[in-house]
């Protein structure tokens, strides 16, 4: 049975890898916990990313994704809330002050709780509205009620497992002692810069236009 669902499988992971390779809020929050934190809670916040693309598969697959799409409230509800939130973390970010910070020490202060990275990770995903479009058009082009079970689970799986596997490699990158050593006393540029960019893409999720709903 798998062999006529494999050109389909390679598919869905092709545009999967493109679509994470495309600089956006998770990659923006992974770099930033794994730079400014450790290595630590850049793993545990691309767990949280992980995590985040299976709550907009699982309404998804229930169907609640084109009726999310399909009712303007609901649908600039979630984008509101999924906007606000990137400005807010944002404006932190750029409200950073200046400091050398010890990079080595793991337990620093300054770093986060394993449930606090987890959640920065899985808010941003799960709450952003582009990657509920960008998974509902996946799951539409790849998933039907015609699937059978085994098939969709791989489909599931592919996704979830390349998400984690690229932003852990994204956080092992950018948590390399010699880079985080670099910007030890950058690390407020770090958080404004990152904090700027989570910013414009808030700004750019609230003015987004609902093309489903308005086709």
């Amino acid at each position: 049975m798998l062999e006529e669902y494999w050109p389909s499988i390679l598919t869905l992971m092709s545009l999967q890898i493109v679509g994470l390779i495309s600089p956006g809020p998770d990659f923006a929050v992974v770099v930033r916990n794994s730079l400014i934190f450790s290595r630590r809670t850049g793993v545990l916040t691309a767990f949280g990313v992980s995590f985040g693309i299976m709550v907009h598969l699982a309404y998804i697959l229930l169907g609640l994704g084109i009726f999310i799409s399909k009712t303007a409230w609901l649908f600039h509800l979630i984008k509101y809330m999924g906007g606000g939130y990137l400005i807010y973390i944002g404006i932190l970010g750029l409200k950073a002050k200046k400091g050398a910070l010890n990079y080595g020490d793991l337990r620093s202060r300054k770093d986060i709780s394993s449930f606090a990275a987890f959640q920065t990770g899985f808010l941003t995903n799960a709450m952003n509205i582009k990657a509920m479009l960008f998974f509902l058009s996946l799951v539409s082009a790849f998933m039907t009620s015609k699937e059978p079970a085994v098939i969709i689970f791989i489909y599931g799986a592919i996704i979830f497992f390349t998400t984690l596997i690229w932003f852990i490699v994204v956080a092992y990158c950018f948590s390399h002692q010699q880079l985080r050593t670099f910007f030890s006393n950058l690390h407020h540029w770090v958080e404004r810069v990152t904090g700027g960019l989570l910013f414009l893409l808030g700004v750019k999720i609230l003015f987004m236009e609902n093309s489903i709903h308005e086709q």
